[in-house]
C-alpha cells in the first residue's frame, strides 16, 4: 500500500483510542501586540516536521513506536477569553481519555486554558517576557498576562530565559517566583540552573510551556515579539530533557513563520523531543 502525505504532524499515525499523546493546534493571535501571524504556526510546524528522520539517536527509538495522534487545529473563537475556554475544554477531554496534551500555538495566551484544565503543582515556562500584567490593551487574557493568570491556578512558577519586562514585574517575579534570567543562565550554565529546578519540582506534576521567543531572535528570527541575547535551541532541549518526565502537559507557542523556516523546524524538533523524552521516562518507571 502506498503512503500519502497529509497536513498532520509527521509520524502521528496512531488511532486516537491507542494514542498516549494528543497533539492539537490553536491558530490564534488575536491579542498580538507587535508582529501578527502566529496563527500560521501550527501549519508551518507540522510542515517542518516532515523534514525530520523518524529515528531519535539520543533516545535510541523510532518516533512512530510512540502512539500519538494529531487532532488537527482548533477552530478558534475571536475573543481571547473564549479561546482560553475552548482550550480548557479540549485539554480536559484529553485528560479524561488518558492522554498527555501537546499544544501548538498560536500566541501564548492559549496556555492559560491548558493550565486551568490540568491544575499542575508547578508551571515551568521558557520565555523572553515575564507576562505578568494583570490587564493589557483591554484584556486580562492578553498574551502579556499569561503568568498573571497562571498564578491564579498555582503560585509555584519557574521562569527561565526572561530578559524583558518592566521594573515592577522583575521585582515581583524575584519576590514571588523562581526566576532564572537569560543572563543568569549564561553565567551559571543551563545544567546548573536545571539542577536547581529539578530540586524544586521533585516528583511533582508540571506544566511545561515553551515560548519560541525564549530563544535568541538572531538564532530563530520567526518571532512575534523578538528579543536578542536569549537562550539557544540546545538550552531549550536541555530544559525539555530535564522536565519532561514530570510534565502533565506541554505547549510550544509564539512561532511566527515569516523567516526561512528556522523557527518552525526548531519547534518541530523540540515537540518531538518532548514526546520522546516523556515516553522514555514513563517506560523507566514502569
Amino acid at each position: 500500500m502506498q503512503s500519502f502525505s497529509n497536513t498532520l504532524f509527521a509520524d502521528a499515525d496512531s488511532a486516537y483510542l491507542d494514542a498516549e499523546y494528543g497533539i492539537f493546534g490553536v491558530p490564534f493571535d488575536g491579542t498580538t501586540s507587535f508582529k501578527a501571524g502566529t496563527r500560521d504556526a501550527p501549519a508551518a510546524v507540522r510542515q517542518a516536521s516532515y523534514n525530520l528522520e523518524t529515528y531519535m539517536p539520543y533516545y535510541d527509538l523510532e518516533l512512530p513506536d510512540i502512539p500519538f495522534y494529531d487532532m488537527g487545529d482548533l477552530y478558534a473563537e475571536c475573543l481571547p477569553d473564549l479561546v482560553v475556554g475552548q482550550v480548557e475544554d479540549v485539554v480536559s477531554d484529553l485528560v479524561k481519555d488518558g492522554k498527555i496534551p501537546v499544544m501548538i500555538g498560536g500566541e501564548h495566551s492559549i496556555t492559560i486554558g491548558a493550565v486551568r484544565a490540568l491544575r499542575p503543582v508547578w508551571y515551568v515556562v521558557c520565555d523572553a517576557h515575564l507576562d505578568m500584567q494583570d490587564e493589557y490593551r483591554g484584556s486580562r487574557f492578553n498574551h502579556d498576562c499569561v503568568t498573571a493568570r497562571v498564578s491564579e491556578v498555582t503560585g509555584n512558577i519557574i521562569i527561565i530565559g526572561a530578559r524583558s519586562g518592566c521594573k515592577e514585574e522583575f521585582a515581583r517575579a524575584r519576590e514571588n517566583y523562581h526566576l532564572f534570567t537569560a543572563d543568569e543562565v549564561q553565567s551559571r550554565g543551563m545544567q546548573s540552573v536545571l539542577n536547581e529546578v529539578s530540586d524544586l519540582i521533585g516528583d511533582d506534576p508540571v506544566y511545561l510551556s515553551i515560548d519560541a521567543d525564549s530563544i535568541d531572535c538572531c538564532l530563530t528570527p520567526g518571532l512575534g515579539t523578538p528579543e536578542p541575547f536569549g537562550l539557544t535551541p540546545a538550552d531549550i532541549r536541555d530544559v525539555i530533557r530535564k522536565v519532561a518526565k514530570n510534565a502533565v502537559g506541554f505547549d510550544y507557542v509564539e512561532v511566527l513563520p515569516n523567516d526561512s523556516g528556522q523557527t518552525a523546524i526548531v519547534a518541530a524538533h523540540l515537540i518531538r523531543e518532548f514526546i520522546a523524552g516523556h515516553a522514555c521516562a514513563l517506560k523507566q518507571t514502569d
